[in-house]
């Protein structure tokens, strides 16, 4: 009986020291942060239809990239519509091909492309320029890491990091976004950048276009949207031909001074 004790007891030490550590959220935060700035690989990917669909294949424009798994009945259900909420008010205002989502199931063995189509449907996503990923288990770990996305098996699904990676034209992690309902602004404000800022490609007029609406698009709290507000854009065509005229009128008044003080002196006057 003891020597049966002993061995349940020394089973139930091993067992716990065998045990997965407990997701640490803190740690997570700090890798999801490191990847800030990090170049993105290629990565193969097959769409619901079964299409194959390569990460370069999004490139030229900036994409919101989020992990989900299909038997998360809550969370990640949840965390799809909330983004879905702010990617419509985004595309109306920067426009409907302005950037990519994709979405990618990362619990590879459940994941399929037949169980991503199932879950874009019953989140009711049906967004253009949208794509719901499957992929292989490779191909999961070696993207994880690189966006610094972690996440842990427990008994009823995964722990992980609630995240959705925002990547540059160029394939560059520029931005995290985390939670399961974010403010408008944390998603919308460095695609903005990105869809605006500058380009040294777009000829003079479109650069100053885009630096107009750029500085003219803004968050409107009241309504929690986006808008092109033409006041500020007036307000800066008016300060920079005020400016101007205060200019042109110093420059006259020097002139003027200069031509008295040069005057003066052929006349001989003190």
């Amino acid at each position: 009986m003891t020597a049966r004790w002993v061995i349940g007891l020394l089973a139930l030490v091993c067992a716990q020291a065998n045990a997965a550590a407990p997701f640490d959220r803190e740690q997570a935060l700090a890798q999801s942060q490191a990847a800030i700035g990090r170049s993105v690989s290629e990565h193969l990917f097959y769409t619901t239809d079964g299409t194959v669909r390569r990460l370069s294949d999004y490139a030229g424009k900036p994409v919101v990239i989020s992990l989900i798994f299909t038997s998360c009945h809550h969370i990640c259900p949840t965390t799809t519509q909330n983004l879905a909420k702010v990617v419509r008010k985004a595309r109306n205002v920067l426009g409907d091909a302005s950037f990519s989502v994709v979405t990618i199931g990362f619990d590879t063995v459940h994941d399929t492309a037949d169980a991503m189509r199932t879950f874009a449907r019953e989140q009711n996503v049906a967004i253009d320029g949208w794509d719901f990923l499957a992929t292989d288990a490779a191909t999961i770990d070696a993207l994880s890491r690189e966006l610094g996305f972690q996440f842990q098996p427990t008994g009823g699904g995964f722990d992980h990091l609630i995240q959705s990676t925002i990547v540059d034209a160029k394939g560059v992690i520029y931005r995290q976004v985390y939670g399961i309902e974010f403010d408008t602004p944390h998603l919308i404000e460095p695609l903005k950048v990105l869809v605006f800022g500058p380009d040294p490609t777009q000829s003079l007029v479109e650069q100053v276009t885009s630096r107009v609406r750029l500085f003219c698009t803004v968050y409107d709290p009241a309504s929690d949207s986006y808008r092109f507000d033409y006041s500020i854009f007036v307000g800066l065509v008016v300060g920079i031909v005020m400016g101007t005229l205060f200019v042109v009128l110093l420059l006259r008044e020097w002139r003027n001074r200069r031509r008295q003080m040069s005057h003066a002196v052929v006349r001989g006057e003190p």
